[in-house]
């Protein structure tokens, strides 16, 4: 199944309609601390989130509190006063690391924590901290810690996973937002820097080229396999002499060469020469996406840049890239969506069956929908 994203984006619109009347905190908050999801494409996912309280509450210092290895996420984002980074390490040091944190939150005298992820130990943290007003979902036996409450609606269960954190701050009564309002900020220097480091690795300056994301943290059930990848590059190559880039993590970089050994035009390997606010910064200066259920995807949607998705084991009606120019390639079987990292029959036909044609043909058609 072939699936624009013109429907989910009235799905999402549907979504943010059904608000419910904001509770006027008072005082108003005057230092605002968000705790940040902990992975990319989630980041994505929850900026309209997190867009609404900047935009509910201008005059407030407003922080985020993210994984160290996300934190340049945020690097062009003027709109966030101050990013906090952290990190928490096995054992011991992670008892002294989650000690410093609670500091260094304490020492910002905050007045407002909302809380994204639904752990119990993000409500610790900021209940430690002493920050008084506490607003998050009651998830994980946490809700004696929050003063600012609500149980999950069952539309934000439901529907795209953007509404999860629109549904959270709506019903706590800290902000209201839309499900479109997602634009991702590039940081410039980044930029400059991605355009500098194409320059000299691409082999055909001036001619198309599209990035390329092989890999998925989540399991081998979100993973098209390298061979295919490999085809669909000298696809692209045949088809429109373009250039590929392989995105991703450190550590899917083997992916990555595994990928370009797999075709014979090759492909440029970003993948562990970036973090992620350069990587924001090069899938911008790209002419499109193609990639699996991911960071990357999410990313490349949410940029505005041509998307096509390929989706396996998971379900792009609940995590599908948000953004004008996606496009979702999905073959339900029976079993799909079974949300499972690996596939419990072992022939992941859901992802087998899509050819590299039909993500060349998709990519084209999105370019030329411009």
């Amino acid at each position: 199944m072939e699936s624009e994203n013109i429907r989910r984006n009235a799905e999402l619109e549907r979504g943010a309609a059904a608000s419910v009347p904001i509770v006027v905190l008072d005082p108003p908050p005057a230092r605002i601390l968000v705790k940040e999801v902990n992975w990319l494409g989630d980041l994505v996912m929850s900026l309209p989130a997190l867009r609404s309280i900047r935009r509910t509450w201008p005059r407030a210092h407003l922080a985020v509190l993210v994984k160290h290895e996300l934190a340049s996420f945020f690097d062009g984002a003027r709109w966030i006063d101050e990013v906090i980074p952290y990190s928490v390490g096995r054992g011991l040091s992670g008892f002294f690391d989650r000690r410093r944190i609670v500091g260094d939150i304490r020492s910002r005298r905050f007045d407002l924590g909302v809380l994204f992820p639904n752990s119990f130990e993000s409500a610790l943290w900021i209940t430690m901290a002493g920050i008084r007003r506490r607003a998050g979902f009651i998830a994980d036996a946490r809700g004696a810690m929050l003063t600012l409450k609500a149980s999950p609606p069952p539309a934000a269960m439901t529907g795209h996973q953007v509404n999860y954190w629109l549904a959270m701050v709506r019903a706590t009564g800290i902000a209201d937002g839309r499900a479109d309002d997602f634009a991702l900020d590039v940081h410039e220097p980044s930029r400059e820097r991605m355009r500098e480091w194409l320059a000299a690795n691409r082999k055909r300056p001036g001619r198309p080229i599209f990035a390329i994301a092989p890999a998925a943290a989540f399991g081998p059930a979100k993973e098209w396999p390298a061979e295919n990848y490999g085809a669909l590059i000298d696809l692209l190559a045949r088809r429109e002499d373009a250039e590929v880039v392989l995105v991703g993590a450190p550590s899917e970089r083997a992916k990555c060469e595994e990928v370009a050994a797999a075709g014979k035009a090759g492909a440029m390997i970003a993948a562990g020469h970036t973090n992620i606010g350069q990587l924001i910064a090069l899938l911008s200066l790209c002419d499109g996406f193609i990639g699996n259920d991911s960071g990357c995807m999410h990313l490349a949607g949410a940029l505005g840049i041509p998307t096509v998705a390929i989706f396996g084991s998971t379900n792009p009606v609940r995590t599908g890239p948000m953004g004008p120019k996606t496009r979702v390639i999905y073959h339900q079987l029976e079993c799909s969506p079974c949300l499972a990292r690996t596939c419990r029959f072992g022939h992941y036909h859901c992802l087998t069956q899509i050819e590299p044609a039909e993500l060349a043909d998709a990519m084209a058609a999105v370019r030329a929908a411009r």
